[in-house]
């Protein structure tokens, strides 16, 4: 069995006042094996970020099933110790850190209470030194856990988000767009870290990107998301160099190269665009 497997999984969000429900994912199933990093890709509104926000508990599916090792996360986690296990089966990193992190805490002081609170660490002194651990696990110093989140830089914000993230040693880490608000150099030395931490622990990632060449350096599958389904999946290498759903031929295409012609890219959404609107949705 795989360590993710979701079946039909289907989400509907209702506009209201007359307008148009909007079906963000249309009875998607998917698989993630163990210590497997598969990516998420589509445009803007494609259903990535609905499914990222469902497999952490962050939003509600209307139907379907979706099991982290064996459990079935779309069932209320009603009390203390249900929250914990779903926290333990998967976290997410974020776009932007400074929602996730407490502004009024020196990062060392989050990573230990997030230890504590999760029976990771049995007292002050074990939460300490594992706190400074996580730090050093993500290339992070002493020096920077006495450090609030506005005093780091936004790759530093990102590493902190990471190692909270790892702090509950979660079968699951989702990462929405987590890197596409940094530099390349930034992204380049954290899609690194995110590598090297997947060979040491054997954690699976979901990794949610419009970014096809940061899903090539991180992923070793990769699902096209259009309109909430899924279009095409497969191996990255496959997919991204020999597409064969117009639409993930669209996004190769899109993607700037030395060969890259914007007006043929423009020309071909529209064209695309027209011939999808004609065409009902499944």
């Amino acid at each position: 069995m795989s360590l993710v497997e979701v079946t039909e999984l289907h989400r509907v969000f209702q506009m209201g006042r007359g307008a148009e429900d909007v079906t963000a994912v249309n009875r998607t199933s998917f698989s993630i094996e163990a210590g497997e990093a598969l990516g998420l890709v589509g445009e803007s509104g494609s259903g990535k970020s609905t499914i990222a926000r469902i497999l952490v508990g962050l939003e509600r599916a209307d139907s379907g099933e979706a099991l982290i090792d064996g459990a079935d996360v779309l069932r209320p986690a009603r009390g203390r110790g249900a929250r914990l296990a779903r926290a333990r089966a998967a976290q997410m990193v974020f776009q932007d850190p400074n929602g996730s992190l407490d502004r009024r805490l020196a990062v060392g002081e989050m990573l230990q209470r997030t230890l504590l609170q999760h029976g990771r660490a049995s007292g002050r002194a074990e939460a300490r030194s594992g706190a400074l651990r996580l730090l050093d696990r993500v290339r992070l110093t002493e020096r920077q856990a006495a450090a609030r989140p506005h005093e780091l830089s936004g790759g530093q914000r990102q590493r902190v988000a990471i190692a909270r993230a790892l702090a509950v040693e979660p079968k699951l880490v989702v990462l929405d767009e987590a890197v596409s608000a940094l530099d390349v150099s930034v992204q380049a030395q954290v899609l690194d870290l995110l590598a090297e931490i997947q060979r040491d622990s054997g954690v699976s990632y979901l990794f949610v990107s419009h970014d096809l060449a940061v899903v090539q350096e991180l992923c070793q599958r990769v699902i096209v998301l259009f309109r909430g389904s899924i279009v095409e999946q497969g191996a990255t290498g496959r997919v991204l160099e020999a597409p064969e759903h117009p639409y993930s031929q669209l996004l190769v295409a899109s993607t700037p190269g030395p060969d890259w012609d914007p007006e043929r890219v423009v020309r071909d959404r529209m064209t695309f665009t027209q011939r999808m609107s004609v065409v009902p949705e499944a």
